[in-house]
């Protein structure tokens, strides 16, 4: 009887996975369909006022002079040269809490059980590690889009914080923004908050 009890659990976790993967998957494309639609705005330059200059007057003939000493030259100052205002950037600090698996307990599985499905998730992430960095050298920002939502549904799925947490921002942040140093950034909390899930969880 526990075992019928078990397998109906763990048959319910697996449609509940699905459904919910299924449903992040048509909001995400809800999404795109509505950036798509967005159109670029963009407003061409003015044209620079054209530049009149005076004709120059006909200057009267000099009258002789007695020859004198030529004044001495002004000696010309270097101008300043302007200084150069250097842009700073934020990058992500990612202090996340720590992973936990409560999610899945209150849902009816046991502590093991529950552990059993997010030692799984391990691998599965490291699985896109080479993915991301060839993404990342390619200026790919969509497949590193598309490759974070993939690990951001499997990690949400079973827990939050650490790991889980982070692959939110990561993705949230690669659907818009363009910065490569913020995306490698968050590439290496990637690699910190799963060794972080291999400790807790192997």
């Amino acid at each position: 009887m526990g075992g019928e009890i078990i397998l109906y659990v763990f048959i319910f976790i697996v449609v509940l996975l699905i459904f919910l993967e299924y449903r992040n998957e048509k909001k995400y494309q809800q999404e795109r369909r509505t950036r798509r639609k967005e159109p670029n705005k963009k407003t061409a330059p003015s044209p620079a006022p054209e530049k009149v200059t005076p004709k120059p007057k006909s200057a009267p003939k000099p009258q002789a002079k007695p020859q004198a000493k030529p004044e001495p030259k002004p000696e010309l100052k270097p101008e300043p040269k302007p200084e150069v205002i250097k842009e700073t950037k934020t990058l992500p600090e990612a202090n996340y809490p720590k992973f936990t698996h409560i999610r899945l307990v209150e849902m009816g599985l046991s502590d093991e059980e529950a552990k059993e499905f997010v030692a799984e998730l391990i691998p599965q992430i490291e699985e896109q590690f080479p993915l991301i960095e060839k993404a990342m050298q390619d200026l790919d920002f969509h497949q590193i889009e598309r490759l974070t939502h993939g690990i951001k549904g499997s990690a949400t799925n079973l827990g939050t914080g650490g790991v889980s947490d982070l692959l939110v921002d990561y993705n949230t942040y690669v659907k818009s923004g363009t910065d490569i140093d913020i995306v490698r950034a968050y590439f290496e909390h990637l690699i910190h908050y799963n060794d972080e899930l291999k400790v807790q969880y192997t």
